[in-house]
This record gives C-alpha cells, sequence and structure tokens, in this order.
C-alpha cells in the first residue's frame, strides 16, 4: 500500500503540471484537442465538445494536445484560437502555467499537511526513513525509523545544523568505527558503525536523513499559513541549493541523481513510517517538478521558453523542423536518461540486491 500511496502522490502532481498547461489555455480561449493522464494504451477516455480526455495505462506522465500539433485536424490554420497564432504573451501564459500550477499546488500541500497532520515542531536528532541493502548501516543493524541522537557522545540537537555536522562527520571517517546512539521505540541504542569508502574516498553508510518531528495543532489560520510559508521557503531552497550542487559538481553528484523507482521507494518509505510526511513528500517533488521542467533543456517547458524567446528577439520563429529536430533530439535523450534511470534505480532495489546475492552476482 505504501508504493501506491507513492506513486498515487506521483501521479497527482504529474495531473497538477498538465491541469496547469489546460487551464491556461481554456482560459484564453486557445483550442485543445487531447488532455491525457498517462501514457501508452488507453484505458478509458470521454470525448468532449472540443477535447478528448484519456487515462492511459502508464500513469507517471501525460500531456495537453493541441489542433496545431494535429495532422488531421480539420480546424483552418489560420483559426485566431490556435494556439500557434496567439501572441508570444499568450504562449508563454501556457507553456509557463504547468511548472506554476506545481509551485502553488507545493504550498497548499503544506497547508493541507498543517491542517491534517499538525506543525511540525522539531526534536533532536535525526530520522533514517530508510536504509540500503548491503550498506554499513544495514550491517550495524540500523533500521528504517530509528533515530539518531548522538555521534561519538556528540549530541545531535540542532536541525539543519547536526545534518551538516552527522554528513561531514560520516564523509570524514571512511574505514573508521563511529559510535551512534539511536532511538528505536522506547529504547536507547548504542552501534558501531563503519563509514564504507565511496569512489571519491568518502565515507558513506548508506542511510535516508530526516529531521526528527512531533506535530501539534496551529493556534490559529495564520499560523498555519505563516508556518506554510516558511516550510515552503525552505524546501524551495534546498531544492535550489541541490541543483545548483548537481550542475557545479556534475560528476561527483550524478549518481544521487534518482529517477521514478528511486524517488517512488522514497515516497513508499516515507509512508511506511508516517503517512502524514507524504504531504511534505509531494511539495517536495511538486518543486522539483516545476525546477526541472523550466530549464531550458529541449523537450521541457524551457525549451518552448528559450524558442519563444528567440522568437522575440529575432521577430520571427526558427523553422519549423529546425524547432522540430531540436525537440525530437531533445526527447530522446530525455527518454534514454529515464530509461537508464529506471533500469539503475530498479536494479538497486533491496529486492534485486537479494537476489543478486544468493545468486552470486
Amino acid at each position: 500500500m505504501s508504493v501506491l500511496a507513492a506513486i498515487a502522490v506521483l501521479a497527482l502532481l504529474i495531473v497538477v503540471h498538465e491541469l496547469g498547461h489546460f487551464a491556461a489555455a481554456r482560459w484564453q480561449g486557445i483550442r485543445v484537442n487531447r488532455f491525457s493522464i498517462g501514457f501508452g494504451p488507453v484505458l478509458a477516455k470521454y470525448d468532449g465538445s472540443e477535447t478528448e480526455y484519456a487515462i492511459r495505462a502508464f500513469p507517471l506522465g501525460g500531456y495537453v494536445g493541441f489542433p496545431d500539433d494535429d495532422p488531421d485536424s480539420d480546424i483552418p490554420p489560420d483559426d485566431p484560437n490556435l494556439l500557434r497564432n496567439r501572441p508570444i504573451f499568450d504562449r508563454a501564459i501556457v507553456i509557463s502555467a504547468g511548472v506554476i500550477a506545481n509551485l502553488i499546488f507545493a504550498y497548499f500541500l503544506l497547508v493541507a499537511q498543517v491542517a491534517t497532520v499538525g506543525i511540525q515542531d522539531i526534536q533532536p536528532g535525526l530520522v533514517i526513513p530508510s536504509v540500503e541493502p548491503t550498506s554499513a548501516a544495514i550491517e550495524a543493524g540500523i533500521k528504517s525509523g530509528d533515530v539518531i541522537l548522538a555521534v561519538n557522545d556528540t549530541k545531535l540537537d540542532n536541525f539543519p545544523q547536526s545534518t551538516d555536522f552527522f554528513i561531514e562527520k560520516v564523509q570524514n571517517s571512511p574505514n573508521q568505527p563511529l559510535q551512534f546512539t539511536l532511538k528505536r521505540d522506547d529504547q536507547t541504542l548504542s552501534v558501531t558503525v563503519t563509514p564504507k569508502p565511496n569512489d571519491q574516498g568518502q565515507g558513506k553508510i548508506g542511510v535516508g536523513l530526516l529531521p526528527n518531528i512531533r506535530s501539534r495543532q496551529a493556534h490559529s489560520i495564520f499560523e498555519a499559513f505563516s508556518y506554510s510559508a516558511d516550510a515552503y521557503q525552505n524546501l524551495a531552497t534546498l531544492t535550489v541549493k541541490g541543483f545548483w550542487q548537481l550542475i557545479s559538481n556534475f560528476q561527483e553528484n550524478a549518481k544521487q541523481v534518482a529517477g521514478p523507482v528511486k524517488i517512488v521507494e522514497y515516497g513508499a518509505s516515507i509512508a511506511q513510517n508516517d503517512a502524514g510526511n507524504l504531504f511534505q513528500f509531494g511539495a517536495l517533488i511538486s518543486i522539483n517538478l516545476a525546477i526541472i521542467n523550466i530549464l531550458p533543456l529541449p523537450a521541457l517547458d524551457g525549451g518552448q521558453l528559450a524558442f519563444l524567446l528567440i522568437e522575440g528577439l529575432l521577430g520571427k520563429p526558427l523553422p519549423n523542423k529546425l524547432q522540430e529536430g531540436i525537440m525530437q533530439t531533445g526527447l530522446v535523450l530525455l527518454l534514454s536518461l529515464g530509461l537508464f534511470l529506471i533500469v539503475r534505480d530498479t536494479l538497486n532495489l533491496a529486492f534485486f540486491q537479494e537476489l543478486f546475492q544468493q545468486i552470486g552476482l
């Protein structure tokens, strides 16, 4: 059930993104002939007066189709309500609306979390939501849901500084035993963990980290919205910093890039430990989707906006064949990257790691 919950969250965020494009187009009277949730074979569809609404087999995707791209469309090419015949600003609104929808939805997910779960007060320690198979942590007996209270008698009291201290301590201690004080249910445990060196020689124990939080009800509506705004700012800042670190040091951080399988695995782990945190998980992924889509890369919303910027500077659009070639090349590269991440993350799942060990791989 936790896996299905994580998939549902990811699918919902994609629906929100596509609804942003769809709503922006319909609001401006621009023709839309297809609204599809998912890819692959059609499971169900409804033919409206102008638009075909479809649900497809694979929920991790979707698209909004315009008659401009349909060679079988019987709408005159000079119709003023075709997307391509609208001013640049109108088209920019439609293209950027998916990103805007994800950013807005992320905030209201945090508001929903406050309304249903409550305000989360940070407690001492760091929660471990997931433990990688064959990692130093699992060999030491650390389990998902454990709370790390101290490392070598240094207490982890102040978040997020405690996270920075913990990561730095582990990275600087390859092959050096560290003493962890853990809280598991009502027990306090002491375990010895020896970080394994990664390819860069830094220590790694193979765990996820979350703040240790306790929930309480908001005292007022103002506190609920104010707290959600602060949480939103923190998530957005962390996401932007993460992307900057990835871009500025891609070779070292490329292995940390996660595909749909890894995202679902992480979301399932969160749902299993505390389903209330799925709101924050959804907000984080929604902000990530927005930032990824606004990047000026072919086949993404940012790439489309880049074409509009060039059109505005030149006074005319780039030739259709050139645009199509760039977009198709970008789509192939993105699909290839997506397929690689899916295969890599699937093979790294605990089930497959245990299977490989059994057959001696």
